[in-house]
């Protein structure tokens, strides 16, 4: 599987494009600009056939609209979250004084669901507190996780925004992602990517949390 990493849009998302060999057809994780996207499917002679989305705030969203219509691409987000491709309250483009040209969900995902994808298969994640729909998107068979804004290297999302829930969000990091047996390949909607073993060894939000409870 090859991965192509494309920082996109006004804050910085990583956009990644999948393909699985030599195959043409590849997805799509996150989308915060289309115009840089676009021009590297015409350069690779890569098709778009699905566009993941792991939440629905405008960073990760705003080329989502331009992306569906030029490839015919399936647009794919957890039900809880799918009305943020077109409310600007919810995908919080309002608060920041942007626009989100509006799109619709072809595909509303459920936590534990099998997607078939450009030869692989995905498993989706709700991992909830970013955003009530947040997911990770899991590939079992190349240890490769697609977290979002869920977890960062050495980090972990945001819960400060409306319909954020910090519990939540903890909840989701220490009993669905670090409950994963084996190491995995981290790759975060923002900065370098990481791996789990570290996370689960070196992220002092996750620890302080944790002893916190006690």
């Amino acid at each position: 599987m090859k991965i192509e990493t494309i920082v996109t849009g006004q804050l910085d998302v990583n956009t990644y494009i999948v393909c699985d060999g030599e195959e043409r057809e590849c997805f799509i994780v996150d989308v915060g600009c289309a115009s840089t996207i676009l021009r590297y499917l015409e350069e690779k002679n890569l098709k778009c056939t699905h566009i993941l989305l792991t939440h629905a705030h405008f960073d990760h969203i705003s080329g989502v609209n331009e992306l569906k219509e030029k490839t015919g691409a399936k647009v794919c987000i957890h039900e809880l979250d799918a009305d943020g491709l077109f409310d600007n309250k919810i995908n919080l483009s309002s608060y920041a004084g942007s626009f989100v040209v509006p799109s619709e969900a072809d595909i509303k995902l459920h936590d534990g669901e099998i997607l078939n994808v450009c030869g692989k298969e995905i498993k989706v994640l709700h991992t909830p507190g970013h955003s009530r729909g947040g997911v990770c998107y899991l590939v079992e068979d190349e240890k490769v996780i697609f977290s979002g804004d869920t977890l960062f290297r050495l980090s972990v999302g945001r819960t400060d925004f409306p319909n954020c829930d910090e519990n939540a969000l903890f909840d989701s990091i220490e009993n669905k992602l670090f409950t994963l047996q084996g190491n995995y390949r981290v790759l975060p909607g923002h900065m370098r990517e990481t791996t789990l073993d570290d996370e689960r060894n070196k992220n002092l939000f996750v620890k302080r949390r944790s002893v916190s409870l006690w």
